[in-house]
Formats: structure tokens, sequence, C-alpha cells
């Protein structure tokens, strides 16, 4: 009997019955064309790597989407979830670990309406005015440092919202990576006088990050690994291009055909 539940099993492996295991991808999709939604899933630049990578590692990716991006970063660090895209901060780093490979580079800029000039040279001149964040959203330890020094952010769960406020003037500037808020600005309706500052905030990597809650932990050299083949092949890139193109395309549908 013994014998023959070993060859059942190993007919089943040889044919590629065997289920892959399956995890547990969190995404926040507010940031075209690093992930967004069409409405009834999750597309972008995240969302592609993410599952093209735990795919040639043996896995099935399931992707969970919460209300908030903090809720993600929560549940990735309290093991409910096995894996996000972010920038890794010290905080972070004490429940994830990162990829040393970076997905992408990306320029944190500072984001104005023209009608309420704004005079940015360093970080601490943004502490005369009142600025937007996603919940969740850190770019690096000084920025972190002057949030709480001088509570002057609006946190907001939507990015759209976020850009809203600007538009109306209630608040003076939002801190976005560049690439998403210019989208952002270039498709949304009254958002011509919305202008990104020449000086970037920041310049940051977004990286895979896998709970120390999970047995992808351990794999950490073998996704360091997958990852740098994807960059080194260019498909990382290719992937960035067709998500931009897609998310515009997407956005220049007549609305009844969405």
């Amino acid at each position: 009997m013994l014998r023959l539940l070993w060859l059942l099993w190993a007919l089943a492996a040889g044919t590629g019955a065997v289920a892959a295991e399956r995890i547990r991808y969190c995404d926040y999709p507010v940031y075209p064309p690093i992930s967004w939604s069409d409405g009834k899933q999750v597309r972008g630049l995240a969302p592609t790597v993410v599952k093209q990578l735990f795919a040639r590692l043996g896995y099935e990716v399931d992707i969970v989407v919460l209300g908030n991006w903090k809720r993600c970063l929560l549940d990735a660090a309290e093991g409910r979830v096995d894996v996000v895209l972010a920038y890794s901060t010290a905080q972070r780093e004490q429940s994830m670990r990162f990829s040393t490979v970076p997905v992408l580079r990306e320029e944190v800029a500072v984001f104005v309406n023209r009608n309420h000039p704004v005079t940015f040279e360093k970080l601490e001149d943004l502490g005369h005015y009142r600025g937007g964040l996603l919940f969740g959203e850190s770019y690096g330890p000084d920025f972190d440092r002057f949030v709480m020094q001088h509570n002057n952010i609006e946190w907001v769960s939507d990015s759209r919202q976020n850009f809203g406020k600007l538009i109306r003037g209630r608040i003076d500037f939002i801190t976005q990576e560049r690439r998403t808020g210019e989208l952002y600005v270039e498709h949304m309706p009254g958002a011509e006088s919305i202008t990104a500052l020449p000086r970037s905030l920041s310049v940051d990597y977004l990286r895979i990050a896998v709970s120390r809650h999970s047995a992808l932990a351990e794999r950490m050299p073998q996704i360091d690994a997958e990852l740098q083949r994807m960059v080194d092949a260019g498909e990382v890139e290719r992937w960035l291009n067709e998500s931009e193109a897609t998310y515009r395309d997407m956005i220049n549908l007549p609305v009844n055909s969405r």
C-alpha cells in the first residue's frame, strides 16, 4: 500500500499535478504605474514582479488588498501576509527582511499648487506649510523625524483625495514618487495648476520585503539571485514601461467602456 501511494505521488509530481505552495502578497494599488486597479484586478509593475519572481521560485501568489498602506505594513510585520514591496527603514527592518537587489529606483518629489507658491531648498523649509501623506508612508528617517516634530501633515488613505486637496488649496504640498505624481497630474481634472518642484526630497529604492514570520525569510538569497536576473535581463524596465502605457490607455478610455 505504501509503495502504491509513493508511486501515485511520484506520478503526480512528474505531471506537474502537485499544487505549488501559496503565498500572500499585500498591495495598496494607488501608485500607478507601480500598482493600480482597473476596477477588477490589481495591475502594474509591483504585482507583475511579485508574481513572476515567486512563480520562478515555485510559489503561487494570492494578492491581498487592504484599506490603506499602513494596514499592509502591519499585516506583513505580524505575519498575516508574506510579501510587500516597500522602502527599507530601520523600523521596518525589525519585522521584515528586504532584498539587497532593488526593484526600482524612485525619486520622491514635492508637488505644489502654482497658485500657492512654496519655497523648498531644504527639508526644514516645508515646516512652514501644510502637507499631505498617505497612511503608512515613510520617506526616510530624516523625513519621519520632521513629520513628528512639526505635526503639519494631514493623513489620508487615497492619493486622488490628496491631490484633490492640493488642487483646492486645502494643503500646500504633497510628497510623492515623481513618476506616480506626474501621472496623476496628467489625468486629474483641475490639476493644471499642480507641478513638481525640480529639487527632489529624496531618492529611495523599492524592494521586496518579506515578513520575518514567513518561511520565505529563509529564502532571501534565492529571491535576490532571481530578482537580479530579472533586472539584468531588462524585464523589470519593460514591465514598468508596459504598465505606464496600459494605465494611460485605461484613463483615456470613455467612461462607459471601462
